[in-house]
């Protein structure tokens, strides 16, 4: 068990936490919640001993082993299974445990024989990883650690530390992944640290209501304050009143003054929306691309056709060509075959990883979010800044003293600027902390246009995809359907591949996978027959909720008509609002059709699927 006690920590005069003291018990999994810069790296750093506290002490068991991920990438060992086997005890006894692992993480049955330095970065990251996961220290500490992972990978990792068999503290901004894993939640707040049993919701929800009762007692507490002190100032020269009023002022000075609360920046913005007149906005056929411009392609023979509402979400394994597809998208790489065709009313906000190392490290947020604005309105653009967090001064800081996540809130500023009907999104909610994501999904999800986004994010695919674009099994798939519809009818390649290295495939699960295939192609037949009948029922009700409002609207100007005596104003105003009153009525006819052979197709593809015999 770690006990931290009276912890206190400061940079400057930033006060990050201010004497907290929490536990760490046996095989509890806690993670940490916090806007970023309130200390939760540090606060890692410190439990490693890497940083001093400014006062306070933290209790470490005797041969209480802590680790966590190196982030420095200097390897001793020549291949990838060399490097992970180095600092374990009985590498023979053990490599089948770190094969497991770093197979878990991405790495193919080929590459562990591979040299370490002919893969990327984030790759290096994962063989770090693994070497601390076969480790099994007695308290681990994960910062980020899905930061650099697929959502394959993030997936047999939140299964992998679910069956941790000691202690854990997890920083992540996935809630999702949070969420799946831990068992408590503690969370840096106001400088101080609460630390409850149960996921994010439940740490969240006992903050608002705590704050909710401060404040009521700060008011209470304020209203029974000015009632003493105007006791006092009206008895206190009155003789018989003297000794009362002078016990009154007792009371008062040891009456603690409750502050009011220091309002905390949030991110709450909207993506601005260009009206769009069509259905679609984009059709791609037949692309093709590779980076040598030879095959094999990164992308071959890509068809999509985006519609002006959808919300497609692009997932699969790392360097399989995600980033490459929104790129050519986008228009900042050219296909070798191929045509994209945009509606010549479509506007695009593109959002990619590489953008932000585009931003003028010499400009100030405001200039940077003022280069992006067609209009150039300082004004417009200092609230963006705000909606950003750069409130005041902080607008006036140079791109080149700010942080990841601060950057990536610039480039967003970058886009609200202007307005769209097509967002392109490449991984936007990196280095945001787990509040900016919440806010940021809403956006999103609020934006009344189309949006491609990449994300490896359970919670942003659970909200709002309505289609996925798949990067899985070598090829390059388009499902209409929802991220959870796709796990239970298809699922992943390495999902299948990790319990295949467990055990070998039985006939069974052979029969399981042709089972699945079944289900994706009669998926996508279901979808081709029921989502036509599906979006004109939706459009009928969005027509009607339209017209509906109008009418209203025409109810309210004949009743100031009728108020006026204004009589021409009546006439055409009860002609109109007759008319419209029809026409909403033909509307309801339509609809009530159009839900009926909804209901009927589906019925005719239940019955077919579940026959009575």
């Amino acid at each position: 068990m770690l006990s931290v006690v009276n912890l206190s920590k400061s940079y400057g005069s930033q006060l990050l936490f201010d004497e907290v003291t929490f536990n760490i018990n046996p095989k509890e999994r806690v993670g940490l919640v916090g806007r970023n810069g309130y200390g939760k790296t540090t606060l890692f750093r410190i439990i490693l001993g890497q940083e001093q506290p400014d006062s306070g002490k933290i209790a470490i068991p005797n041969n209480y082993r802590i680790a966590a991920v190196e982030q420095h990438l200097n390897f001793r060992g020549k291949t990838v299974i060399e490097e992970s086997l180095k600092n374990i005890e009985e590498p023979e006894l053990n490599q089948w445990r770190v094969e497991k692992i770093l197979t878990g993480l991405g790495f193919k049955k080929e590459d562990l024989q591979r040299n370490i330095n002919e893969f990327s970065g984030g790759y290096q990251i994962r063989v770090n990883l693994a070497k601390v996961l076969v480790l099994e220290p007695d308290l681990l500490l994960l910062d980020e650690p899905t930061n650099y992972l697929d959502i394959t990978a993030i997936r047999w990792l939140a299964k992998f530390l679910r069956n941790w068999k000691s202690e854990l503290m997890l920083i992540t901004h996935d809630r999702t992944f949070m969420d799946s894993v831990v068992t408590h939640t503690m969370a840096i707040h106001r400088k101080k640290i609460k630390k409850i049993k149960g996921d994010t919701n439940k740490i969240y929800e006992q903050i608002a209501q705590d704050e909710e009762i401060y404040e009521k007692t700060r008011i209470n507490d304020e209203k029974r304050r000015k009632e003493i002190e105007l006791f006092i100032s009206r008895f206190r020269a009155k003789a018989r009143l003297a000794n009362l009023a002078q016990s009154r002022i007792k009371t008062l000075s040891k009456q603690q003054k409750l502050e009011k609360l220091e309002k905390i920046q949030t991110i709450d913005f909207e993506f601005s929306y260009s009206p769009f007149p069509a259905k679609v906005i984009m059709e791609i056929e037949n692309l093709k691309f590779s980076y040598s411009g030879e095959q094999p392609y990164l992308i071959d023979n890509f068809n999509l056709i985006v519609g002006r509402e959808d919300r497609i979400c692009v997932i699969g394994p790392n360097g399989r060509g995600k980033t490459t597809l929104l790129k050519l998208i986008a228009g900042e790489l050219q296909p070798l075959a191929g045509t994209i065709k945009k509606h010549s009313a479509a506007k695009i906000g593109y959002f990619g990883q590489t953008n932000i190392d585009r931003l003028n490290s010499e400009n100030t947020v405001l200039q940077e979010i003022l280069s992006a604005d067609t209009d150039g309105l300082p004004q417009r653009c200092r609230n963006i800044c705000g909606a950003m967090m750069f409130e005041n001064d902080d607008a006036l800081k140079k791109i080149s003293i700010l942080s990841g996540g601060e950057r990536s809130r610039v480039m967003l500023g970058k886009i609200l600027v202007s307005s769209a009907n097509l967002l392109l999104l490449d991984e936007p909610s990196n280095h945001l902390d787990m509040e900016s994501c919440d806010s940021l999904m809403a956006a999103i999800d609020a934006f009344p246009g189309a949006v491609i986004i990449i994300t490896h994010n359970e919670m942003f695919l659970n909200t709002f995809a309505n289609r996925l674009i798949v990067f899985d099994r070598n090829k390059i798939s388009v499902y209409d359907c929802s991220y959870q519809d796709f796990l239970s009818d298809i699922g992943w390649e390495a999902d299948s591949e990790n319990i295949e290295r467990v055990d070998k495939e039985s006939e069974e699960k052979k029969r399981n996978k042709e089972l699945r295939k079944e289900r994706a192609e009669r998926l996508r037949e279901i979808n081709r027959i029921l989502k036509p009948l599906k979006n004109r029922v939706e459009e009928l009700e969005k027509t009607i909720v339209q017209k509906e409002k109008e009418l209203q609207n025409l109810y309210n100007d004949l009743a100031s008509a009728s108020q006026n005596g204004n009589t021409n104003a009546i006439a055409e105003l009860s002609k109109n609002s007759v008319s419209l009153k029809n026409e909403i009525d033909d509307l309801y006819n339509e609809l009530d059709i159009a839900i009926n052979n909804y209901e009927t197709q589906q019925n005719i593809i239940e019955t077919a699927q579940n026959p009575v015999f």
